[in-house]
Order: structure tokens, then sequence, then C-alpha cells
């Protein structure tokens, strides 16, 4: 067994005791990793003699991790916030280089090139603690974090232009600045529009070829392999591994694949975000750190509150609320990993010395420490600066959707689900379905209904849907083993959550039970009360008596119903999905035969075709009539048996 095995196993046990202690005491798992970096590094146990080794491994968490941002967000969302990225998120990088560059420059007499390498790298700061805590925190869509993402975007972007000037401020290439950077510019401008142009067009299809396979793995391996190939696309062209993964998550972002993706992900970003932490723990130099603790220390103080102030002067530029910019401050204060990777091609160049690499690096991972705290107390210090009232939680912004509450998830949206959802409706009750099958959520989601793509037995599902606060959680699907993983979920999610599942037959109906379920309704046994109902009413039983014995029924889990006397022609069936008419919606694209006619002219009852709804403009046009005239962008929602559909189809998108 190698050396190697052995250093893994000890860091993760490591990892584990540490996250283990640091929870028990209430701290975040972000300074635990941190921790067991600094026990395993060279400086300790030294598990690992060179960590830079494991820095491109650990590095995947950060592309996962932008990743999953990226599919919170939609390019019309990132353009309506272009005045945050490259107003607000400017004027901190050039306010904070500006300000860090001019003091070590005059009271360190350090040189320009040294200084102008350490102003940029502490104006930078981390994307992977600060996107990982908020997430965590569940604040990720209000004002406050948006405004602070918006900054850490074009950080990100600021990166390169370092990273290209780095070696010319050592004097050790001839080359022109402005040349450089604008072949880089444009390098960028080509990749960014090749991403987003294959994220629009390319990747829909993959991922809906892939999910028409119903193959989880596959569509794991898929999610994986596009993050990558995005990350390496931007790395190989000088930009950010980071923000390739962000474009190709921002491209998925408005797909039904979304909330699947965010959960196939999870797994992967979460444990190689842990590594990246405990690499960057590694780094802390404790040598400097004892020579030079209370310099390092007040230094840390210093820069932080600097960065805070900063971070409000260029929001204040722009007119940002008070409040939003000093929140988005204590967020943003810290040094960010990139600030690494600029201090370590600086000392390689010899821009900056080994010992000075160091102290920056010890800043670094100091002020990393304190960030989860800061987040977590960032809107309590913002309101006591501006003097506002205290308020209890972080309220969502404007970026957030609505949420659903007292509604129904419906698990399955089949047969049984789309009937039940029907009545749903007629009642006014919301729901929320999930469903596995990419054909019937694209179709259902163009007649605009509320349904989402994915596996109903991950929690990340569930908690999209909003199981939190749901009223019931229904199982329409006939699958008792995925039932069982379902109701474990929604139990994790919510202890006290209904759980209703619904079975063809009850031959499964103990182990649900047992699983967790409130209530399991075997579809034949139901059908056989029902027939029961019907022969005893008209057989002169009172109503009153009948459902007495209906709920005796169900609560003897349907004992009368069992044991029959067996003949020879005794065959059970149990039937399939019944498919004699089906719903279909038809969007209409701007060369469709039927715009500017009116439903009478189209006369697709003569079809023997029903119209079900029309929508227009994303809501539903309310019982529509004959004179109704179709317009480009419409969704017509029609039904009858299939071949009548597809013949209707054709005639309203093709005539003839």
């Amino acid at each position: 067994m190698g050396s190697g095995f052995v250093q893994i196993v000890v860091l993760m046990l490591l990892a584990v005791i540490c996250v283990g202690l640091f929870k028990r005491f209430h701290l975040p798992p972000i300074l635990a990793y941190l921790f067991a970096g600094v026990l395993a590094g060279p400086q300790l146990l030294s598990l690992f003699t060179h960590p830079e080794e494991m820095h491109l491994l650990a590095e995947i968490g950060i592309v996962f991790l932008l990743f999953s941002l990226g599919l919170e967000f939609s390019l019309p969302k990132l353009m309506a916030m272009r005045s945050l990225v490259f107003g607000v998120g400017l004027g901190q990088m050039v306010l904070t280089t500006l300000v860090f560059s001019l003091l070590p420059y005059w009271l360190l007499d350090l040189s320009m090139a040294a200084s102008i390498v350490i102003g940029g790298a502490i104006a930078l700061s981390s994307t992977a603690i600060v996107i990982k805590q908020v997430t965590e925190s569940g604040i990720i869509n209000n004002r406050r974090t948006q405004l602070a993402i918006s900054i850490l975007l074009f950080q990100d972007l600021a990166v390169v232009p370092f990273l290209i000037a780095i070696p010319l401020l050592s004097g050790s290439e001839d080359v022109s600045v402005v040349s450089l950077l604008a072949g880089a510019l444009l390098k960028g401008v080509l990749v960014i529009a090749l991403l987003l142009s294959i994220g629009k067009w390319i990747l829909p299809w993959v991922f809906r070829e892939v999910a028409r396979t119903r193959t989880d793995e596959l569509f794991v391996l898929t999610t994986i392999l596009v993050s990558l190939l995005a990350a390496g696309l931007t790395y190989v062209s000088g930009l950010s591994m980071a923000l390739g993964a962000f474009l190709a998550g921002m491209m998925l972002g408005e797909s039904q694949y979304r909330y699947q993706l965010e959960a196939d992900i999870r797994p992967f970003r979460d444990i190689l975000m842990g590594l990246f932490f405990v690499t960057v723990g590694m780094q802390l130099d404790l040598q400097v750190l004892w020579q030079s603790g209370h310099w390092i220390i007040g230094g840390v103080l210093l820069l932080m509150a600097a960065k805070v102030v900063l971070v409000r002067l260029a929001a204040m530029f722009f007119k940002c609320d008070p409040v939003d910019a000093w929140s988005a401050g204590f967020k943003l204060c810290q040094i960010g990993e990139f600030s690494f990777v600029i201090a370590s091609l600086a000392t390689t160049h010899g821009v900056i010395t080994s010992q000075q690499s160091s102290v920056l690096v010890s800043m670094g991972v100091i002020s990393m420490a304190l960030t989860p705290w800061l987040i977590d107390k960032s809107l309590t210090a913002a309101q006591l600066l501006v003097r506002q009232p205290h308020i209890e939680e972080d309220e969502p912004g404007s970026y957030s959707k609505e949420l659903l509450s007292d509604h129904v998830v419906i698990a399955g949206f089949g047969r049984v689900g789309q009937s039940v959802a029907k009545m749903l409706k007629m009642e006014g009750i919301p729901f929320i379905a999930i469903d596995g099958d990419p054909v019937r959520v694209f179709e259902s989601r163009n007649a605009g209904e509320p349904i989402l793509f994915g596996d109903a037995s991950q929690k990340d599902i569930l908690l999209n849907a909003g199981l939190s606060r749901a009223k019931l959680m229904l199982v329409t699907f006939d699958q008792p083993y995925k039932a069982e993983q379902v109701i474990d979920a929604s139990r994790q999610i919510r202890d006290n959550i209904e759980v209703m599942v619904r079975t063809k037959r009850d031959y499964q109906l103990e182990a649900l039970y047992k699983a967790g379920a409130s209530q399991v309704v075997p579809e034949l046994q139901e059908g056989s009360l029902m027939l029961i109902s019907q022969v005893l009413h008209y057989a002169g039983v009172p109503m009153s008596r009948i459902l007495k014995r209906v709920r005796a029924e169900r609560k003897g889990r349907y004992d009368h119903l069992h044991g029959f006397y067996p003949g020879e022609t005794t065959q059970i069936s149990y039937g399939t999905e019944d498919k004699l008419e089906f719903i279909h919606a038809v969007v209409l694209n701007n060369r469709a035969y039927c715009l500017g006619k009116t439903l009478e002219e189209l006369d697709l009852q003569s079809m023997r075709v029903k119209i079900k709804g029309l929508r227009r403009a994303g809501t539903e046009v309310a019982e529509p009539d004959g004179s109704a005239s179709l317009q480009s962008g419409d969704v017509l929602v029609i039904a009858g048996k299939p071949r009548r559909v597809e013949r209707a189809e054709r005639f309203l998108l093709e005539g003839g």
C-alpha cells in the first residue's frame, strides 16, 4: 500500500475530526478545513511537503462552485447587473489597488512594481468562501449578496491583466503591455462569445438527449464534463477557469435541467471545496507568523477595515443602498485565493521576495478564517453603521423568485399526477410537480404548468420545490422502492410533513407505512371501494354509514378486500397508461401558418381536436373564444387522439 494512500486517509481523518469538533462549537466547516490544512501542512505533520501538487485538483472545487453559481443566473439577469459588475466592481478594484499600492510604496519604501502587485493581490476577495458561505446561509438571492457577487465577478476578470503584467514588471520580458492586454481582451471576448453560443444552441440539446436515456450516471458524467470543458476552454485562452464554469452554468440556468444539474454537481463540489480550503491552510507559514505575528494580525485588521470602507465608497458613486454597500463590504474584506496565485507568480519572477509573499499569504489565511463570522454578522454591522432599525433576517431581494407556501408537491406528473393537479387548480390550491421525463417536463412547462425536471428522491430537488414550506408531499408513481427514497428525503427535510403515496396494488402497503408514509392509496383497492360505495348507495344504505364503512376499510388496510375464490378463468389485469387522448402545447413561431387567423377560422373542431387553453406573454388567456387572433410566441394547448393532435399541429405551423 503506497504512502500516498496513507497520506490521503490521514488527511481525510483529520478533516472529519476537525469538521466534527468545529460543528460541535457551532463554527463553520470552512474554519475546520483551514485548521486541518495547517495541521497537515509542511510546518506540522508534513503530510504533503509540496501542497501545490494538490492545487489543481482543489481548484476544480472552485470550478464546480462557480458552475453552481452560474445556474442561479441567466444572461438577462447578468445584463441587468452590468452597472454593478462594471461599475461598482471596477470602482472597488481601482480604488483598493491604488490605496494598497501607495501605502507600501510610501511607508515601506518598496519598488513601484512590488507595490502594484501587493495592491492588486489585496484588492481581490475570496470567491470560494463568500459564495459557499452565502449559499449555506440561504442569502444568495438578496440585494446585498448580489452586490457582493457582482464585485467578485469583476475581480475574476481583473486577475487576467495582473497575470499578464507580472512578468513584464520584472523586466524579464521586453514586450508591449498594451499589445498583450489588447490581445488578451480580444481572445477573451472571442472565447466568451463561443461559450455563450455553445451554451445557447448546443448544451440544451445535449442534456435533452442525455436525459432521454434515463441513465443517472450519464447525466452526472455529462454535467461534470461540461463544467470542466468550459473551465478548460477559458483557461487555455488565458482567462480564469472559474469564469468558464460560471458562463456554462449561466447558459443552463434557464433550462428545465437546472435543479437536477445543481443536485448532481453538489457532492463533488463540496468534497473538492473542502480539499481547496485544506490546501489554503497548508500554505500558512507558521514560522513567519511567529516572527511577525503582531504586524501580520495588525495588518489584517487594518486592511479588512480599509476594504470595507473602499467598497462603500465605490458603491456610493453608483448610488447603491448604504446598508447593501456596507454589508457587501463586510462580505468582501478578506484576501482571495487568486491573491496566492499572484503572490506565487510574482515571487517566481522576482517582483516580490519570498518573505513578502509569505506575509501576504499569512494575512490571506487569517482574513479568510474571519470571513464566515463577518458574513454572518454583515447585515447587523451594516445597520449599526447606518443607524437603521435591526432586521432579524436578510429578506429576499428583487432577484429572488416568489416563494410558494402551503402548497402540494407532486412527485411524478404522469396520468395520476396530472389528474390531481387539475383538481387542485380548480380548487385554487397551489402545487409544484417534479418529473424525470424530459419530454413531459418540456410539454408541461410550455403549457404553463409549475414543474421541475429532476429526481424527487434528491433533497436538493425537494428543497427547490419548497418542500420545507409545503402542506403535503404526494408520490404518484408506482415504484415502491423509489417512493421509499422520496419519503426518507422528505422526512429529512421536514419531519412532520404529510406524505401521501399512490400505488397500483397494495402488496407494498406495510413497507411504505414503515418507511414513513402518512397515507398509502392503492389504486385497485380504492377503485373497488368506490364501486362498493355506489352499490351500497343504490341498495339503500345511508351515506353516513357508507362513509363510515369506507373509513374503516382504509384504517384496516383493506382487510375485507383480500381473499378470493379462484376460478378457472380468473385473470388479473392491471392496465397501462391511458393513451386514448393526450394534451399537447404548440408553440407558434414567427413563421407559423396560423398567425393572424382566429380560432373560428382555423376550425380545429372539424379535426376533432379540442382547445384546452391559450397562453400569451407568459400569462393564460381566460376562456379564449372563436374571435381570438393568434400571434407569434403564443402557446396553444390542444387535446385529442395522438394522430389528430399531430395533424392539427402540422396544420397550425405549416397549413395545408
